[in-house]
């Protein structure tokens, strides 16, 4: 049996969710592991939420906003920036990759670059294997 990874998005309503929107209507191919939750801003994504994901299944987490600059809550990217960079530590520290969480930049008219996005994420996670935080909740 191979192995599929299991990827949660949270995409901000206004960028992000609209460029994965473009690349479903304009039928670009992405892999079809991805689970979307839309949120308002990238900002909202709190970290528990990316821990809650991961102990129950996801093997990566994608955050993906507007870009710096362009959020429409004036600096909900900024803080989510600096959140991703603590947030990359504490997996360390829990032993796990802090690259099956990733932050990303998608506006509402880069639907080639969500699908790119989503595509190399995937690959990624391939290559990392099963998040090793679920296997020990499977176990228990």
């Amino acid at each position: 049996m191979s192995y599929e990874p299991l990827v949660i998005a949270f995409l901000c309503f206004w960028c992000s969710y609209s460029g994965a929107d473009l690349a479903g209507m304009s039928r670009m191919e992405y892999p079809a592991n991805i689970r979307v939750i839309k949120v308002m801003c990238s900002s909202r994504v709190d970290p528990t939420h990316v821990l809650y994901a991961l102990k129950n299944g996801a093997d990566g987490v994608l955050i993906s906003g507007c870009h710096p600059g362009d959020c429409h809550y004036v600096n909900g990217n900024y803080r989510t920036q600096r959140r991703a960079a603590l947030l990359g530590e504490m997996l360390k520290q829990l032993g796990i990759e802090p690259e099956r969480v990733r932050v990303e930049w998608v506006s509402a008219s880069e639907g080639e670059k969500f699908a790119r996005i989503v595509s190399d994420f995937v690959e990624e996670l391939r290559k990392l294997g099963p998040n090793p935080l679920k296997k020990e909740s499977v176990e228990v």
